[in-house]
């Protein structure tokens, strides 16, 4: 008889036990000990109790353990690798304003933040002194002028003397050789002398016309640099933009910024921050795939808004101390929503795919760098392993270009302790999408 039945015998058996001294100690009026009989009665209940629940266990032991492991499917969709490089804002073009002459400032009529148009008045300098340089120019041309008139003259008198001369010398060489030793030769030749003379004082007179002329171009020159330099006195914007600072007041000295000395005080700085460019480092590796041209989302994170922006220019070298490309991306900022100075993020998109097969890049045991291994769960949840060939990767994902189907089940984790044809229990996970 097993140990567990003789213990339930063992137990009735103390029980009627107790039952009929009870019943004796009754009709005999007689005291009973019944301790020794309860103690040895519990004794065979526990070991009952004890039987039973080593027998419970050992079936439990006895059935095997199906581990659960999580996986996830392998879906189509578009995949795309991206590059997140940070940057400050900058001017698109930003310059100091400084005065072409030296002078007072007579007034500006600006101050920083103001928003100037292309050509638009900064402010006015006096200089006293340019009026009379303006004026003594003028002089000089009228009288250049007038020297033109006085060798126009010249030249017309030395011409009627020529004519005169020439007609002299014509006739009486005419008359020496119809009639010969009517006229002295003595004054043929005279005659043909002052015919040269005045033929040479005609060319005199053009010579000196055509000085004169140079001198009105001289004078003329003179004056429209004075009227240039008066202009100067007007500091205007060379572009639409911002005053940033402004460095002069009124009654304030300028000196001409005509050199580098750094003595010399601009008027104010100026700024075109509605066009702002961000100058990225692009690491050596994804120098191929830059383009002009090429669009960008700007992330701005102290707006907590993004920008489009575009791939406007690049150095085309590679820096050697940091082993990256300088490219520039301009950003639109007609709002002047955007500060120069800001941080920015860009992501730059390097390669993107359309309808690819992909899994998580957790299911994917690398085995070289164009070749891989996945855990698969069969329909049957069997383990299975295979050979992949992945391509593509982004945050969260891979691209397997051959070995898997789509809706085939890869374990995501916890894949050492797996052999092929284990039974498990597959719990689907969601994998979080790449940033």
């Amino acid at each position: 008889m097993p140990s567990g039945d003789m213990s339930i015998v063992g137990a009735r058996i103390a029980f009627r036990s107790i039952k009929s001294l009870s019943i004796r100690g009754r009709e005999c009026n007689e005291p009973v000990r019944i301790w020794p009989v309860i103690v040895i009665a519990t004794a065979c209940i526990a070991s009952v109790s004890c039987s039973g629940i080593q027998k419970t266990a050992a079936k439990v032991e006895d059935k095997p353990t199906v581990p659960v492991v999580a996986v996830a499917k392998a879906v189509t969709q578009d995949m795309s690798h991206a590059l997140v490089l940070t940057a400050e804002f900058r001017p698109f073009q930003e310059i100091d304003v400084m005065s072409k002459v030296a002078g007072y400032v007579k007034t500006i009529s600006v101050d920083v933040g103001d928003r100037v148009k292309q050509g638009q008045l900064l402010a006015v300098l006096e200089v006293p002194e340019m009026a009379d340089d303006q004026t003594r120019a003028q002089s000089m041309l009228s009288r250049s002028e007038a020297e033109v008139t006085h060798a126009q003259d010249e030249l017309q008198r030395a011409e009627t003397a020529h004519t005169i001369a020439h007609l002299s010398y014509t006739r009486l060489a005419d008359v020496a050789k119809k009639k010969a030793g009517l006229v002295a030769q003595q004054e043929v030749d005279d005659a043909q002398s002052r015919d040269l003379m005045a033929e040479a004082q005609i060319n005199a007179a053009k010579s000196n016309i055509a000085t004169a002329r140079q001198q009105v171009q001289v004078s003329t020159s003179e004056l429209q640099r004075t009227k240039t330099m008066t202009d100067y006195l007007r500091v205007t914007a060379p572009f639409s933009g911002v005053v940033t600072k402004r460095f002069a007041d009124t009654g304030a000295m300028i000196q001409a910024g005509t050199s580098s000395s750094t003595q010399v005080m601009p008027v104010v700085r100026l700024s075109e921050n509605s066009h702002l460019r961000l100058i990225l480092p692009v690491p050596e590796s994804a120098v191929p795939t830059v383009h002009i041209g090429q669009q960008v989302e700007v992330s701005v994170p102290t707006l907590e808004r993004s920008f489009p922006g575009k791939v406007a220019r690049f150095a085309d070298k590679i820096q050697q101390a940091t082993r990256t490309m300088d490219t520039e991306v301009d950003v639109d900022n007609p709002s002047l929503v955007l500060i120069p100075g800001m941080y920015a993020e860009v992501d730059l998109t390097l390669d993107h795919r359309n309808n690819v097969l992909t899994i998580p890049i957790t299911a994917l045991d690398a085995n070289g760098e164009s070749k891989g291994r996945v855990t698969v769960v069969t329909a049957d949840n069997r383990i299975e392993i295979r050979d992949v060939v992945p391509g593509m990767q982004d945050a969260a994902n891979v691209e397997i270009r051959s070995g898997l189907q789509e809706g085939d089940t890869v374990v995501t984790a916890n894949r050492a302790n797996l052999h092929v044809g284990q039974q498990v229990s597959p719990k689907l996970t969601t994998v979080a999408p790449a940033p």
